[in-house]
Protein backbone atom coordinates (compact mmCIF):
# COMPACT_ATOMS: atom_id res chain seq x y z
CA UNK A 1 0.00 0.00 0.00
CA UNK A 2 1.33 3.00 -1.35
CA UNK A 3 1.96 5.91 1.71
CA UNK A 4 -0.74 9.02 0.29
CA UNK A 5 1.48 11.74 2.03
CA UNK A 6 4.48 10.91 -0.01
CA UNK A 7 2.07 10.77 -2.56
CA UNK A 8 1.10 13.90 -1.88
CA UNK A 9 4.54 14.98 -1.51
CA UNK A 10 5.58 13.83 -5.11
CA UNK A 11 2.43 16.12 -6.75
CA UNK A 12 3.51 18.94 -5.16
CA UNK A 13 7.39 19.10 -6.24
CA UNK A 14 5.79 17.65 -9.93
CA UNK A 15 3.15 20.80 -10.10
CA UNK A 16 5.25 23.57 -8.26
CA UNK A 17 8.54 21.93 -9.77
CA UNK A 18 11.31 22.29 -6.75
CA UNK A 19 11.46 19.93 -3.64
CA UNK A 20 12.21 23.69 -1.85
CA UNK A 21 8.62 24.41 -2.48
CA UNK A 22 7.08 21.70 -1.95
CA UNK A 23 8.71 21.65 1.49
CA UNK A 24 7.85 24.87 2.22
CA UNK A 25 4.10 23.86 1.76
CA UNK A 26 4.05 21.29 3.86
CA UNK A 27 6.80 23.16 6.46
CA UNK A 28 9.24 20.43 5.92
CA UNK A 29 13.12 20.53 5.26
CA UNK A 30 14.19 19.80 2.49
CA UNK A 31 16.07 16.90 2.96
CA UNK A 32 12.82 15.51 4.60
CA UNK A 33 11.35 15.79 1.83
CA UNK A 34 13.94 14.13 -0.25
CA UNK A 35 14.00 11.31 2.22
CA UNK A 36 10.33 10.88 1.69
CA UNK A 37 10.19 10.86 -1.73
CA UNK A 38 13.62 8.32 -2.04
CA UNK A 39 11.45 5.96 0.44
CA UNK A 40 8.43 6.38 -2.33
CA UNK A 41 11.07 5.31 -5.05
CA UNK A 42 11.79 2.14 -3.23
CA UNK A 43 8.53 1.36 -2.63
CA UNK A 44 8.10 2.01 -6.39
CA UNK A 45 10.73 0.62 -7.90
CA UNK A 46 12.00 3.17 -10.19
CA UNK A 47 12.72 6.67 -10.15
CA UNK A 48 9.91 8.92 -9.85
CA UNK A 49 12.04 12.02 -10.29
CA UNK A 50 15.13 13.67 -12.06
CA UNK A 51 16.38 16.69 -11.54
CA UNK A 52 17.19 19.56 -14.88
CA UNK A 53 18.38 22.54 -15.09
CA UNK A 54 15.12 24.04 -14.64
CA UNK A 55 14.27 21.94 -11.10
CA UNK A 56 13.05 18.41 -10.79
CA UNK A 57 10.80 17.33 -13.45
CA UNK A 58 9.10 13.62 -12.99
CA UNK A 59 9.92 10.54 -15.24
CA UNK A 60 7.41 8.58 -17.23
CA UNK A 61 6.60 6.65 -13.81
CA UNK A 62 6.39 10.34 -12.04
CA UNK A 63 3.71 11.61 -14.46
CA UNK A 64 1.69 8.40 -14.26
CA UNK A 65 1.96 8.24 -10.12
CA UNK A 66 0.93 12.03 -10.12
CA UNK A 67 -2.06 11.41 -12.32
CA UNK A 68 -3.27 8.93 -10.33
CA UNK A 69 -2.57 10.42 -7.03
CA UNK A 70 -4.23 14.07 -8.11
CA UNK A 71 -7.59 11.37 -8.16
CA UNK A 72 -6.59 9.71 -4.98
CA UNK A 73 -6.53 13.62 -3.53
CA UNK A 74 -9.73 14.35 -4.91
CA UNK A 75 -11.68 11.17 -3.90
CA UNK A 76 -10.31 11.64 -0.74
CA UNK A 77 -11.26 14.66 -0.35
CA UNK A 78 -14.99 14.18 -1.61
CA UNK A 79 -14.45 10.97 1.60
CA UNK A 80 -13.85 13.85 3.97
CA UNK A 81 -16.55 15.89 2.85
CA UNK A 82 -19.39 12.84 2.98
CA UNK A 83 -18.33 12.39 6.59
CA UNK A 84 -18.20 15.85 8.18
CA UNK A 85 -21.85 15.87 6.40
CA UNK A 86 -22.70 13.23 8.51
CA UNK A 87 -21.21 14.12 11.80
CA UNK A 88 -22.88 17.53 11.30
CA UNK A 89 -26.40 15.35 10.71
CA UNK A 90 -26.89 17.11 7.03
CA UNK A 91 -26.91 13.65 5.63
CA UNK A 92 -27.09 9.97 6.87
CA UNK A 93 -29.49 7.33 8.02
CA UNK A 94 -30.76 5.81 10.89
CA UNK A 95 -32.29 2.10 11.66
CA UNK A 96 -34.30 1.77 14.96
CA UNK A 97 -36.78 -0.80 16.64
CA UNK A 98 -39.93 -0.62 18.60
CA UNK A 99 -42.59 -2.66 19.87
CA UNK A 100 -46.02 -1.83 19.27
CA UNK A 101 -47.21 -0.36 22.12
CA UNK A 102 -44.82 1.84 22.04
CA UNK A 103 -44.68 2.04 18.22
CA UNK A 104 -48.32 3.79 18.82
CA UNK A 105 -48.13 5.88 21.81
CA UNK A 106 -44.66 7.41 22.68
CA UNK A 107 -42.53 6.80 19.75
CA UNK A 108 -44.06 9.06 17.10
CA UNK A 109 -43.65 11.95 19.04
CA UNK A 110 -40.44 11.45 19.15
CA UNK A 111 -40.20 11.00 15.22
CA UNK A 112 -42.15 13.97 14.85
CA UNK A 113 -39.55 16.11 16.65
CA UNK A 114 -36.50 13.96 15.32
CA UNK A 115 -37.49 15.10 11.97
CA UNK A 116 -38.19 18.68 12.40
CA UNK A 117 -34.76 18.74 14.00
CA UNK A 118 -32.84 16.99 11.36
CA UNK A 119 -34.47 16.57 8.43
CA UNK A 120 -31.77 15.50 6.00
CA UNK A 121 -31.68 12.06 8.25
CA UNK A 122 -33.23 9.29 6.50
CA UNK A 123 -35.03 7.29 9.65
CA UNK A 124 -35.85 3.35 9.32
CA UNK A 125 -38.04 1.94 11.91
CA UNK A 126 -39.05 -1.85 12.78
CA UNK A 127 -41.78 -2.54 15.02
CA UNK A 128 -41.57 -6.65 16.23
CA UNK A 129 -42.06 -8.75 19.11
CA UNK A 130 -39.18 -8.83 21.84
CA UNK A 131 -37.33 -11.77 21.01
CA UNK A 132 -37.15 -10.48 17.48
CA UNK A 133 -36.12 -7.32 18.33
CA UNK A 134 -33.42 -9.01 20.00
CA UNK A 135 -32.39 -10.75 17.37
CA UNK A 136 -32.40 -7.72 14.98
CA UNK A 137 -30.08 -5.92 17.60
CA UNK A 138 -27.16 -8.75 17.74
CA UNK A 139 -27.35 -9.35 13.80
CA UNK A 140 -27.05 -5.76 13.12
CA UNK A 141 -30.68 -5.31 11.85
CA UNK A 142 -30.74 -2.36 13.81
CA UNK A 143 -28.65 -0.07 15.55
CA UNK A 144 -30.54 0.67 18.49
CA UNK A 145 -33.68 -0.60 19.76
CA UNK A 146 -36.74 0.13 22.44
CA UNK A 147 -37.02 -2.98 24.65
CA UNK A 148 -38.89 -3.24 28.32
CA UNK A 149 -38.37 -5.56 31.26
CA UNK A 150 -40.02 -6.02 34.76
CA UNK A 151 -38.47 -6.34 37.59
CA UNK A 152 -39.04 -9.91 37.88
CA UNK A 153 -36.63 -10.23 34.27
CA UNK A 154 -34.25 -7.53 34.06
CA UNK A 155 -32.36 -7.18 31.16
CA UNK A 156 -28.70 -7.94 31.92
CA UNK A 157 -26.45 -4.85 31.16
CA UNK A 158 -23.71 -7.38 30.02
CA UNK A 159 -25.66 -8.19 26.84
CA UNK A 160 -26.46 -4.71 25.52
CA UNK A 161 -25.56 -0.54 26.68
CA UNK A 162 -28.74 -0.17 28.55
CA UNK A 163 -30.62 3.47 29.01
CA UNK A 164 -33.82 3.37 31.01
CA UNK A 165 -36.27 6.11 29.25
CA UNK A 166 -39.28 6.05 31.50
CA UNK A 167 -41.24 3.65 33.77
CA UNK A 168 -44.46 2.52 32.41
CA UNK A 169 -47.07 1.95 34.57
CA UNK A 170 -49.67 -0.86 34.92
CA UNK A 171 -53.38 0.93 34.94
CA UNK A 172 -56.70 -0.44 35.23
CA UNK A 173 -58.79 -0.97 32.15
CA UNK A 174 -62.62 -0.37 33.18
CA UNK A 175 -66.41 0.16 31.49
CA UNK A 176 -67.38 3.64 31.58
CA UNK A 177 -70.38 2.31 33.90
CA UNK A 178 -68.28 -0.24 36.40
CA UNK A 179 -68.01 0.74 39.75
CA UNK A 180 -64.95 2.03 40.11
CA UNK A 181 -64.78 4.20 36.19
CA UNK A 182 -64.80 7.46 38.67
CA UNK A 183 -61.67 6.67 40.86
CA UNK A 184 -58.59 8.02 40.09
CA UNK A 185 -56.53 5.17 42.03
CA UNK A 186 -57.66 1.42 43.43
CA UNK A 187 -56.07 -1.40 44.99
CA UNK A 188 -55.67 -4.86 43.60
CA UNK A 189 -56.93 -5.97 46.70
CA UNK A 190 -59.96 -3.87 45.43
CA UNK A 191 -60.48 -6.27 42.23
CA UNK A 192 -60.65 -9.79 43.54
CA UNK A 193 -64.37 -10.63 42.54
CA UNK A 194 -63.90 -9.16 39.17
CA UNK A 195 -63.69 -10.83 35.96
CA UNK A 196 -60.56 -9.85 33.70
CA UNK A 197 -59.85 -9.79 30.30
CA UNK A 198 -56.13 -10.76 29.45
CA UNK A 199 -53.78 -11.15 26.56
CA UNK A 200 -52.58 -14.55 24.98
CA UNK A 201 -51.24 -16.92 27.74
CA UNK A 202 -47.46 -15.85 26.89
CA UNK A 203 -48.37 -12.32 26.90
CA UNK A 204 -46.38 -10.36 29.42
CA UNK A 205 -49.46 -8.64 30.92
CA UNK A 206 -50.49 -12.19 31.91
CA UNK A 207 -47.64 -12.61 34.21
CA UNK A 208 -48.32 -8.98 35.51
CA UNK A 209 -52.08 -9.59 36.77
CA UNK A 210 -50.81 -13.09 37.99
CA UNK A 211 -48.18 -11.89 40.45
CA UNK A 212 -49.98 -9.04 41.28
CA UNK A 213 -53.54 -10.82 42.18
CA UNK A 214 -51.20 -13.24 44.31
CA UNK A 215 -49.72 -10.35 46.23
CA UNK A 216 -53.18 -8.93 46.79
CA UNK A 217 -54.36 -12.66 47.82
CA UNK A 218 -56.27 -13.47 44.98
CA UNK A 219 -56.55 -15.85 42.02
CA UNK A 220 -58.22 -14.13 38.88
CA UNK A 221 -60.73 -15.74 37.10
CA UNK A 222 -60.32 -15.18 33.54
CA UNK A 223 -63.29 -14.50 30.95
CA UNK A 224 -61.65 -13.82 27.59
CA UNK A 225 -58.30 -13.59 26.15
CA UNK A 226 -57.81 -10.57 23.77
CA UNK A 227 -55.69 -10.49 20.91
CA UNK A 228 -54.12 -6.96 21.37
CA UNK A 229 -55.01 -3.78 23.58
CA UNK A 230 -57.41 -2.66 21.23
CA UNK A 231 -60.01 -5.80 21.33
CA UNK A 232 -59.45 -5.92 24.95
CA UNK A 233 -60.79 -2.22 25.77
CA UNK A 234 -63.68 -3.07 23.55
CA UNK A 235 -64.63 -6.30 25.73
CA UNK A 236 -63.97 -4.01 28.86
CA UNK A 237 -66.37 -1.67 26.99
CA UNK A 238 -69.19 -3.81 27.43
CA UNK A 239 -68.86 -5.37 30.43
CA UNK A 240 -67.20 -8.28 29.86
CA UNK A 241 -64.82 -7.75 32.65
CA UNK A 242 -61.81 -6.04 33.18
CA UNK A 243 -58.47 -6.02 31.80
CA UNK A 244 -54.43 -4.55 32.92
CA UNK A 245 -52.44 -2.67 30.59
CA UNK A 246 -49.23 -0.51 30.44
CA UNK A 247 -50.13 3.20 30.06
CA UNK A 248 -48.38 3.74 26.71
CA UNK A 249 -51.03 0.83 25.82
CA UNK A 250 -54.21 3.00 26.47
CA UNK A 251 -53.27 6.18 25.02
CA UNK A 252 -55.41 5.72 22.32
CA UNK A 253 -58.35 5.23 24.40
CA UNK A 254 -61.92 3.44 23.52
CA UNK A 255 -64.51 5.97 24.57
CA UNK A 256 -66.01 3.33 26.50
CA UNK A 257 -63.75 3.03 29.02
CA UNK A 258 -62.14 4.63 31.84
CA UNK A 259 -58.19 4.21 33.03
CA UNK A 260 -57.65 4.46 36.39
CA UNK A 261 -54.22 4.27 38.81
CA UNK A 262 -53.38 1.21 40.47
CA UNK A 263 -50.89 2.96 42.19
CA UNK A 264 -48.01 0.62 43.75
CA UNK A 265 -50.21 -2.37 43.83
CA UNK A 266 -49.25 -3.38 40.44
CA UNK A 267 -45.14 -3.43 38.78
CA UNK A 268 -44.44 -0.83 36.33
CA UNK A 269 -42.11 -2.21 32.96
CA UNK A 270 -39.19 -0.11 32.89
CA UNK A 271 -38.51 0.91 29.07
CA UNK A 272 -34.99 0.70 27.96
CA UNK A 273 -32.95 2.03 24.89
CA UNK A 274 -30.61 -0.17 23.34
CA UNK A 275 -27.54 -0.60 21.72
CA UNK A 276 -24.58 -3.36 21.37
CA UNK A 277 -21.04 -2.70 23.53
CA UNK A 278 -19.22 -3.24 20.60
CA UNK A 279 -20.64 -0.93 18.22
CA UNK A 280 -19.19 2.74 16.73
CA UNK A 281 -22.49 5.35 16.44
CA UNK A 282 -23.07 7.25 14.23
CA UNK A 283 -23.84 10.85 15.36
CA UNK A 284 -27.41 10.20 13.91
CA UNK A 285 -28.12 7.32 16.47
CA UNK A 286 -26.85 9.58 19.63
CA UNK A 287 -28.66 12.65 18.20
CA UNK A 288 -31.79 10.66 17.72
CA UNK A 289 -31.44 8.92 21.19
CA UNK A 290 -30.69 12.56 22.92
CA UNK A 291 -34.31 13.80 21.24
CA UNK A 292 -35.69 10.68 22.61
CA UNK A 293 -34.51 11.45 25.95
CA UNK A 294 -35.78 14.99 26.12
CA UNK A 295 -39.21 13.98 24.88
CA UNK A 296 -39.24 11.10 27.53
CA UNK A 297 -38.34 13.68 30.43
CA UNK A 298 -41.57 15.86 29.09
CA UNK A 299 -44.03 13.32 28.50
CA UNK A 300 -42.75 11.49 31.63
CA UNK A 301 -46.47 12.54 33.83
CA UNK A 302 -48.43 10.85 31.11
CA UNK A 303 -47.52 7.20 31.82
CA UNK A 304 -47.62 6.81 35.89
Amino acid sequence: MLNVRRLELLLDVVELGSITAAAEKHVYSPSGVSQQLRRLEAEIGQPLLQRQTRGMVPTDAGHVLAAHTRRILRQMAAAEADLAEIAGLNRGSLTMGTFPTLGGSFLPVVISRFKKEYPAIELHVRSSRFEDLIEMLENGQVGMSLLWDYEWNRMNSEDFALTTVFEDATALIVGKDHRLARRKQVDMADLADEEWIVRGQEHPVVEVLQRSASAAGFTPRIAFHANDYQEAQAMVSVGLGIALAPRTAVVNKHPGVSIVSLGSSAPSRRVLLAHRHDRVRAAAEIAFQTTLLEVAKDSTADFR
